[in-house]
C-alpha cells in the first residue's frame, strides 16, 4: 500500500498553514482545545483559495479550497461552523498581530472590512494565535 501523499496547500491556505504550524505541537493548545470541535472557513476575497481551519479535540489542521465559484464555499458543501471573510492584507495583519482584540475585530466588522458568520465559533480564533 502506498502512503497517501499530503496535498500541498496553495495561496491563502498555505499562508494560514504556516501560521498555525507551531500550534500542532503546543501543549497549551492541546489542553485548551481538547473538548473543541469546530470548522472555520477563512476566505480571502481577493485570493484564489480559501482555508478551512479544522480544530478537532486538541488537533488543528488546514484544508484549501478554490473560492470560485462561490458554491464551493457554501456551508452545505463544506460543513463549516463559522466564516471569516476579508481581504488578504487584513487577514495577514490579524494573524501576525500580537495584540488581537475583540475591539479591533468589531471595528473592522462595523466598517465592512470583515464579514463574519457564526460569530461564537469564530471567536475561538481570538485566543488561538496568542498561544
Amino acid at each position: 500500500m502506498a502512503e497517501e501523499k499530503k496535498k500541498r496547500l496553495r495561496g491563502f491556505a498555505g499562508i494560514v498553514s504556516k501560521q498555525i504550524e507551531p500550534l500542532k505541537d503546543n501543549e497549551k493548545f492541546k489542553q485548551k482545545y481538547k473538548d473543541t470541535q469546530v470548522k472555520i472557513l477563512l476566505n480571502a476575497k481577493d485570493g484564489k483559495y480559501a482555508a478551512l481551519l479544522v480544530i478537532d479535540k486538541g488537533t488543528i489542521d488546514i484544508e484549501g479550497f478554490k473560492n470560485k465559484p462561490k458554491e464551493n464555499l457554501k456551508k452545505k458543501v463544506l460543513g463549516w461552523d463559522g466564516l471569516l471573510q476579508t481581504k488578504t492584507k487584513t487577514f495577514v495583519g490579524l494573524l501576525e498581530s500580537d495584540d488581537i482584540s475583540l475591539g479591533k475585530v468589531i471595528g473592522k466588522i462595523v466598517t465592512g472590512r470583515i464579514k463574519i458568520r457564526g460569530i461564537k465559533h469564530v471567536l475561538v480564533l481570538l485566543p488561538l494565535f496568542s498561544l
